[in-house]
């Protein structure tokens, strides 16, 4: 089954450690109903470093990714059914590309 990454983007931070908390319920429920679906939950992601041929920016680039997902789906049209209910878009938004092999 093809399998997709969500990269997750913020735009803002929970205002309160009571969002925070909720938030984070939603997460774990959100994980749950996903099943096997889900192939790897992910990690949040910390600031980082953009680099080009120019050299290193320190500013994440336009766009800094928080976290990501890796989940099986039949399709695009699936991982994004997936995504819509994924508890990230009160915050921010969900990049899905497709993770394709390799040869060799």
């Amino acid at each position: 089954m093809p399998r997709f990454m969500f990269a997750y983007h913020n735009h803002r931070m929970p205002d309160s450690p009571e969002e925070g908390k909720a938030m984070m319920e939603k997460w774990k429920q959100w994980l749950v109903d996903m099943g096997e679906a889900m192939i790897e939950p992910g990690n949040p992601l910390g600031m980082s470093k953009t680099v080009s041929a120019e050299g290193v920016e320190d500013n994440g680039g336009p766009n800094p990714l928080s976290g990501y997902s890796v989940v099986a789906a039949e399709d695009m049209d699936a991982a994004l059914a997936m995504a819509k209910k994924c508890p990230h878009l009160s915050i921010g938004t969900i990049e899905i590309a497709e993770l394709k092999s390799m040869p060799g």
